[in-house]
């Protein structure tokens, strides 16, 4: 079956700064970056939601015409779970 991803056509849209979480460090560029992709990742979603019937869209599905057949075992990694066993195992040591 063909591989699809969402891609959003959107403009990027700046915000405050705002503080780092716990006691990690992030620099003000890794905070604009975690911003922007929640920001337009929220775009995405809210597209979705209100394009039903619409003719003219924002988001589209891409599919791609030859998917590579290397990646046919790829399973996609839930990274809120890996980061939440990271962080266990961090506490355990």
């Amino acid at each position: 079956s063909p591989v699809s991803r969402v891609v959003y056509n959107g403009k990027r849209s700046g915000g405050p700064r705002s503080p780092g979480a716990g006691s990690e460090i992030f620099t003000p560029a890794h905070e604009e970056n975690g911003r922007f992709i929640y920001e337009a990742w929220q775009c995405v979603e809210r597209d979705l939601r209100s394009q039903m019937g619409s003719e003219r869209s924002l988001v589209e599905e891409y599919v791609e015409k030859m998917p590579n057949p290397s990646l046919k075992a790829f399973k996609p990694v839930d990274l809120g779970d890996l980061k939440r066993r990271n962080t266990q195992d961090a506490k355990k040591s």
